[in-house]
């Protein structure tokens, strides 16, 4: 096996060979993937889609409408998401934020830099979160990390499973053109391969597309 087929770029054209292309994600609005990264911390995606439809159908989309809805039936809306007091709390303090940033356009003026700084300023937004938020809401060429890339590339071989976030990121953006929409489709690769092959526990390794070049899934394998 040569250094080049289990490079990071090598890696990710297996995977966009094996799903093709994913178009994620899945929102309107700027405003509605920072709503979406709020919810979906510790749950499923189609929790979120619910908790979502459930604002959607009251015309609480918006940061102003969500920081004057009463607290009591945002909570409710919120339920399906899980965590729903907690996330309650975060969603508003990232509405705040908005505001104050001057909403989508005012965030849009903003460097990089400056937007992921002032993001993460607001509690309970990690870099995860806020990362979701610059690439899909703003087209902003940041690479999103989640649990899913550590583990499916801890596994494969190519970097530690201790590797911290901001390692792992500068790992991929060394690797891959500087490019958003490069970025998205990534990401959107990487979630599809740990939802339904790489998972924790019970990996699909032998249906897996990156099995012949995975330390692990060779090992499964009983390949050397």
């Amino acid at each position: 096996m040569t250094a080049e087929a289990r490079a990071l770029p090598a890696l990710l054209e297996r995977l966009g060979q094996a799903f093709g292309p994913q178009q994620w994600w899945p929102a309107d609005t700027a405003f509605e993937v920072l709503v979406g990264a709020v919810l979906t911390q510790n749950t499923a995606w189609r929790n979120v889609e619910t908790a979502i439809a459930r604002l959607r159908e009251r015309g609480w989309l918006s940061a102003p409408a969500l920081v004057n809805a009463p607290v009591e039936e945002l909570r409710e809306c919120l339920r399906p998401s899980g965590y729903y007091n907690v996330k309650t709390r975060r969603l508003l303090a990232a509405c705040q934020t908005w505001q104050v940033l001057g909403g989508e356009a005012g965030i849009a003026a903003m460097t990089t830099r400056a937007a992921r700084e002032a993001l993460l300023g607001v509690k309970g937004l990690g870099p995860e979160s806020v990362d979701d938020v610059l690439l899909y809401g703003f087209y902003r060429p940041v690479f999103v990390v989640d649990a899913y890339t550590r583990r499916i590339f801890s596994r494969v071989g190519v970097v530690p499973a201790d590797i911290g976030y901001d390692r792992l990121q500068a790992a991929f953006e060394a690797e891959l053109p500087r490019d958003a929409a490069r970025f998205n489709e990534a990401h959107a690769l990487i979630v599809g391969l740990g939802k339904d092959f790489c998972r924790p526990r019970l990996p699909r390794c032998s249906a897996c597309p990156l099995q012949p070049v995975c330390d692990h899934g060779r090992s499964v394998a009983g390949v050397g």
